[in-house]
């Protein structure tokens, strides 16, 4: 069995488990009749740094999920071909380093389109964190959840949307930060 074959089954059933196979399990994924077997193969992953082991022997992705990043691509005037190089970045070690302490939301609505969250994006936010001035937040304002820029002055807080057709928000009651905004999903169909 190649690398590649033995990372796509581990990948998929990740995906579908959100874990990764025991010793046994990756016997019947792979199609192994002894654990030997396996344990080379896992070894051969872990050489490629598609695995790593900790000091207990738990097994854990490395660059399992990583997706190639070629270099960066301007959005004004052409960058040679050349000028790409080659590295990767491993999705799963970025989405395991962000805080413990965060939730999604998916926004409905154009008034941070600006900011470039658009309708449908997933927003990735951090309960725990302070917000800052220009930060942005998701709030809830007199019972009304919102995701706008944070800003504080003498005056007290307002929110601030990144659309001008949209008002700048003063709480007349109650205002709550659920957290500050760290990261956008947005998948093209």
């Amino acid at each position: 069995m190649t690398i590649e074959s033995a990372s796509n089954k581990l990948k998929k059933f990740f995906i579908q488990q959100r874990r990764l196979p025991s010793y046994a399990e990756m016997c019947i994924i792979f199609g192994f009749a002894s654990k030997k077997a396996v344990f080379d193969l896992v070894n051969k992953l872990i050489e490629a740094g598609l695995l790593e082991k900790d000091s207990k022997g738990k097994l854990s992705p490395k660059r399992l999920f990583s997706i190639p990043q070629l270099g960066i691509i301007k959005a004004g005037y052409p960058t040679p071909g050349e000028a790409l190089a080659d590295d990767s970045v491993d999705l799963y070690e970025y989405l395991l380093n962000l805080p413990g302490a965060i939730f999604s939301l998916i926004v409905k609505g154009d008034s941070m389109i600006e900011e470039g969250i658009n309708e449908g994006d997933v927003v990735i936010v951090d309960k725990y964190r302070t917000p800052q001035n220009g930060d942005v937040v998701a709030a809830c304002v007199d019972n009304e959840w919102t995701i706008k820029y944070y800003r504080k002055n003498n005056a007290g807080v307002h929110l601030v949307p990144a659309n001008p057709n949209y008002p700048l928000i003063f709480p007349k009651g109650d205002l709550m930060i659920g957290g500050v905004v760290i990261s956008v999903i947005r998948k093209y169909h």
